[in-house]
């Protein structure tokens, strides 16, 4: 899962319905072909494929390619490794993702309470 030190190096999320590829690549710090590849190798990224195969990505979405992110680059796991971590993890995704979501809105509650401040 990510933990607090690896979110913090990444953007916050905004609070849009959908994202493109490019918007998810930055705020997940991988590269668009990295995104269309793990795809392929994770089923529980699945983003929705619109009008010439464009593909929109969820908030879960872009959570699941945060978690892909920190199994692969700062835990050190293989993609084998990560695909069973995360199938593995399905009975405490929930919990685990509601976490995140939580902190990630605290996080952004904070960022309006400090402009409200000025």
């Amino acid at each position: 899962m990510l933990e607090p030190g690896n979110n913090d190096e990444l953007p916050p999320i905004p609070g849009k319905r959908y994202f493109t590829i490019g918007e998810v690549s930055e705020l997940c710090a991988v590269k668009p072909h990295v995104l269309r590849y793990w795809e392929q190798e994770f089923p529980q990224l699945k983003p929705v494929k619109r009008r010439g195969n464009r593909r929109y990505y969820q908030r879960q979405d872009v959570l699941i390619i945060r978690q892909i992110r920190s199994l692969l680059y700062d835990e050190g796991f293989t993609i084998g490794g990560a695909r069973q971590r995360l199938t593995g993890e399905d009975a405490r995704s929930d919990v685990t993702q509601s976490q995140q979501i939580i902190k990630q809105i605290r996080s952004e509650l904070e960022q309006v309470l400090k402009i409200l401040r000025r």
